[in-house]
């Protein structure tokens, strides 16, 4: 096929998964052009990992030989995907930013701007998959599960996938680093980013307490006994384990502790000890509302798979729409489920779509 008169705008992060996205679709004989993003803007004085990014990115262009282009959406990410961040903490739960990202940065601004300079086509450096059944693109899961990436893209819709290509689709990640090493991208051995997509590696704490009043308060457990402090009720996840601080109690045994519960009006979190506790597993949860990336319409109940975050192994069950919810019943029960995350429906290796969960039960 000749690909030499399509063009393919790549959003370049300045990572090796992006990088090496161009450098295929280069090689399969598109005209690629790059983009690098700036979504977010740094305090003055702040370290600015965008700039190390976008050198990077540069970098890799140059080698490519590939022109990059720059366009800032901090305004849009602002507006669209930071405020709703800040308001699910202030209400308790604990957002994912990066499933808001794609869906209104990548596959809404990003897009937007590709088109508007003649992108046929957008790529990014995401493992996911795109199967074409009965003329719709599906989002499918990548070759390689343990980075499959379909959880945090299931609120972008078909219309949108169809103008998208997954370059990595069929890759490992080991994979991707031999090709960045082989062809000697400077990004080759670069470390994939973590955390959310503009703190960073940043202190949570510190970072939140800029925008949202974050106060101590009493970390209780099953009995409503103060076992210790915490920082704010917002900074911390049901299911969450680390940074709680709880030493050796008298009277309990070493097992470790685990956020169950939040009363965020009261500014309080409840803990129980070992990762099989009752309080931690849920039977069920709701969604007020359900993104379906191609529409599906619920008779009576729809059978299909469900994970509640990234890397969590998908369970099956069985969604009833309800009057204002969508109501989900696990087959078998999960441990951890958080208001604020996502719950996502897969069909096999399809993702149908998803929404944020506002209870577990």
């Amino acid at each position: 096929m000749d690909n030499s008169n399509k063009k393919v705008v790549v959003g370049m992060s300045g990572g090796v998964d992006s990088s090496v996205s161009a450098y295929l679709l280069k090689e399969q004989g598109y005209n690629v052009i790059g983009l690098f993003m700036q979504n977010w803007q740094n305090e003055p004085g702040e370290k600015c990992t965008s700039e190390i990014d976008f050198s990077d990115a540069s970098d890799v262009c140059d080698k490519l030989n590939v022109p990059l282009h720059r366009a800032n959406f901090s305004d849009d990410y602002w507006n669209k995907v930071f405020v709703e961040f800040l308001e699910e903490y202030n209400a308790g739960r604990t957002p994912n930013p990066d499933i808001l990202c794609n869906k209104e940065i990548k596959f809404k601004s990003f897009l937007n701007y590709a088109l508007s300079i003649g992108a046929d086509y957008i790529a990014t450096g995401h493992y996911a998959s795109l199967k074409s059944i009965n003329n719709k693109p599906h989002l499918c899961r990548a070759k390689d599960i343990e980075k499959d990436q379909t959880y945090f893209l299931h609120e972008v819709k078909g219309d949108e996938f169809s103008k998208c290509i997954f370059p990595l689709a069929n890759l490992s990640k080991n994979e991707v680093r031999n090709i960045a090493k082989k062809i000697g991208l400077s990004v080759a051995t670069k470390k994939d980013s973590v955390g959310i997509c503009f703190v960073g590696e940043k202190n949570m704490k510190d970072f939140l307490g800029r925008f949202i009043k974050l106060s101590k308060g009493p970390i209780l457990d099953e009995y409503d006994q103060i076992i210790g402090e915490h920082n704010g009720s917002a900074l911390y996840t049901i299911g969450q384990r680390q940074g709680l601080k709880i030493g050796g109690i008298k009277g309990k045994n070493q097992l470790p502790w685990y956020v169950y519960k939040k009363n965020i009006y009261e500014n309080k979190i409840y803990v129980c000890q070992g990762v099989n506790n009752k309080n931690l597993y849920s039977n069920g949860l709701e969604c007020e509302n359900i993104s379906w990336i191609n529409d599906i319409k619920i008779n009576k109940q729809l059978d299909c798979l469900i994970q509640v975050r990234h890397q969590h192994t998908p369970v099956k069950c069985s969604v009833v729409k309800d009057k204002n919810s969508y109501v989900i019943n696990f087959q078998n029960n999960i441990r951890g489920v958080a208001p604020g995350q996502s719950a996502v429906l897969y069909d096999n290796k399809i993702c149908l779509g998803g929404g944020v969960i506002s209870k577990a039960f």
